[in-house]
């Protein structure tokens, strides 16, 4: 037995029976709808953010293990790539669709705290807060 089939039978140790294999494509094109059996194009990256429904749960967040400065609203996307970043030994050049999707959610999230900021702004006739 070579070690990296050593090192496999470990991983599939200590990950849960349920665990599905990560999909090759990239998370937004798993939003498009379907058009009689046929595929539609993928929508476009900044629209993505907008069909995701589902948020991680308290519980899938701890037993990911999360650190808890990073249970946020991106955290159902940061589970899959951390679960992938070890199944691929950290290899940069592995999960990076993942990777992207959990940055551009960070990013979306950050352009609404932004947003936001300016609009409390400019509701207090452009004074800072600090």
């Amino acid at each position: 037995m070579t070690v990296t089939e050593t090192v496999k039978e470990t991983v599939k140790g200590a990950l849960s029976p349920s665990d599905e294999p990560r999909k090759s494509e990239p998370m937004w094109t798993q939003y498009h709808s379907m058009n009689n059996g046929e595929a539609q194009e993928p929508i476009a990256d900044w629209i993505y953010p907008l069909f995701i429904a589902a948020r991680a749960t308290r519980e899938q967040m701890s037993e990911a293990k999360l650190p808890l400065a990073y249970r946020d609203s991106c955290a159902h996307l940061l589970i899959p790539l951390n679960r992938c970043r070890f199944e691929e030994y950290y290899m940069p050049w592995k999960c990076v669709d993942e990777r992207h999707s959990y940055e551009k959610c960070q990013y979306v999230e950050f352009k609404k705290r932004v947003a936001k900021m300016d609009e409390l702004r400019a509701s207090k006739g452009g004074a800072r807060s600090n």
